[in-house]
């Protein structure tokens, strides 16, 4: 549950448009008056001659880049998470209880959004301009409820194929305040017998330099079996060959998206970069695509069924070149977001990670969206009032941008790409006797979902360790899932509502 700065303006339908945010009026040159030129105006800016960086390149600079262009994707990264500007690094702020809600005690659900307004008022924003960035998690809501729901779902897992073969590994990324860690390690520790609890292994993943102390000081003195990486999950380069459990709650949602458009005369794929001036202001322009990530996700979208693009020009000649005759039509399609950093996580998990079970969950729609297909929320503080954005082009470091998530489509991604055989087995390390099977359709072929599922081979596991075909995770909506596992009756308010099932109706897990 998050909320939302409007900040109006003009953006081509052709193969530019440009937006300033930064530059004071005393270093704007005096014949500079019009910062958001029309479509009309015709730039001269030759962008093959501007520097292109990463953000991993912005983010060994301690100021704003200037005459420098890059993918979206990096300059969403970068003014999401540059260490020294970063929206992450510097502005957010988790919002928090010190002990958790008697829901029992509470009226009615507005009794409890009341009772949300004033916990959230009492972050108190800077008097100039944006300051902290406050949003609440589901975790931090319902806890302890949410996380023993997180647990009881792993360790249904756990206990029915692994235990006491294997250790009981966990890896969280972006584990926030600790919280989940927390409420998790609390229910194995004191609802299962001690031997379970002494086998857990709980890693975190933090990109946070101040998250990363909140969770070592959070859980360490109470939980021995923690330790907390202070790294980013893109750079993460150990392998782990155990079988695991790899969590990322309210995590994908801010991972960088790139932006395609397609040509309307030849249905060609243009990907999307940002150009920064000598005054900081921003311009999007458009080129083939090149970088292999994009292509990668284009190419993987159409292997798994999805077909083109939502936003591709129809197939027909004549309807393109109709459209192109329309006076003022664009030369482009509108503006679709894919999701290149996911694609690069579900690579990670394969290689890294290759016995792992995936539980994700994240927003699936989302008000308030700029313009695109898959578009983001982009969002600020301003005073104490949440206000929604209409431009991606905006100050660096200010601004939450979010995306929604199509959990089919990403079921079908990570299916498809965790199916393909390793060429190295797990050697070196103890597989669980549960593992494989002699005889897969003993454990039965219908525990797998039977929907477009190849035949199981025998001998043959995929990257996640289950035999080649069985189908490895199933999307659930917010409601089902905490149905299935959650303890409802902690969070029934007096009245009858229970939150924990009707908040977040935009929200889906992946399992």
């Amino acid at each position: 549950m998050r909320v939302r700065p409007w900040h109006p303006c003009l953006w081509s339908s052709n193969l530019h448009r440009s937006y300033s945010c930064t530059a004071s009026r005393s270093q704007r040159p005096p014949d500079r008056f019009n910062y958001n030129p029309s479509v009309f105006e015709d730039d001269n800016v030759n962008y093959n001659q501007l520097k292109r960086v990463t953000a991993a390149q912005l983010a060994k600079s301690k100021k704003y880049p200037k005459n420098v262009a890059m993918l979206v994707r990096d300059f969403i990264q970068d003014s999401l998470y540059n260490p020294q500007y970063g929206y992450f690094s510097k502005q957010a702020v988790i919002l928090s209880s010190k002990e958790p809600l008697d829901y029992g005690t509470i009226r009615n659900s507005r009794d409890l959004e009341n009772h949300i307004i004033k916990t959230y008022g009492d972050y108190k924003s800077d008097a100039r301009g944006p300051g902290r960035q406050v949003w609440h998690t589901p975790t931090e809501l319902f806890k302890p409820w949410y996380g023993q729901a997180i647990a009881q779902c792993i360790l249904s897992e756990y206990m029915l194929k692994s235990y006491p073969y294997d250790d009981l590994v966990i890896y969280e990324v972006g584990a926030g305040n600790g919280t989940l860690a927390s409420d998790l390690l609390d229910y194995v520790r004191d609802g299962y017998p001690p031997e379970v609890y002494e086998r857990v292994r709980y890693n975190i993943i933090e990109i946070s330099p101040q998250l990363a102390k909140i969770q070592r000081e959070k859980l360490i003195p109470n939980h021995p079996g923690v330790q907390v990486f202070n790294t980013n999950i893109f750079d993460w380069d150990t392998r782990d060959n155990s079988s695991c459990f790899f969590i990322g709650l309210e995590v994908i949602d801010n991972f960088p998206h790139d932006e395609v458009r397609y040509s309307i005369e030849t249905r060609r794929p243009y990907q999307g970069l940002v150009a920064i001036d000598e005054w900081g202001d921003f311009t999007s322009f458009y080129e083939p695509v090149t970088d292999d990530l994009i292509a990668d996700f284009l190419k993987l979208r159409e292997e798994v069924g999805r077909g083109s693009s939502p936003v591709m020009p129809p197939a027909s000649p004549f309807l393109r070149r109709l459209r192109a005759s329309l006076p003022f039509a664009p030369n482009l399609s509108r503006p679709e977001y894919i999701p290149t950093r996911l694609l690069q996580l579900l690579y990670i998990l394969r290689e890294k990670f290759p016995r792992h079970k995936l539980l994700l969950s994240d927003f699936a729609a989302l008000p308030d969206t700029i313009p695109g297909h898959n578009a983001p929320v982009v969002q600020t503080r301003l005073g104490e009032t949440m206000v929604p954005c209409q431009t991606l082009l905006v100050k660096q470091g200010y601004f939450d941008i979010f995306f929604p998530t199509s959990f089919n489509l990403l079921r079908d991604l990570y299916e498809h790409i965790m199916a393909k055989p390793h060429a190295s087995s797990l050697e070196g390390d103890r597989a669980s006797p549960l593992l494989t099977s002699a005889s897969p359709g003993e454990l039965g072929a219908n525990f797998f979902f039977s929907h477009n599922r190849r035949p199981l081979r025998n001998f043959i596991t995929s990257a996640s360790g289950l035999p080649v075909g069985g189908r490895k995770s199933s999307v659930f909506t917010h409601k089902e899932f905490m149905e299935t596992y959650a303890h409802v009756s902690g969070t029934q308010l007096k009245n009858g509502e229970n939150p924990l099932l009707e908040y977040y109706q935009n929200v889906k897990f992946l399992f």
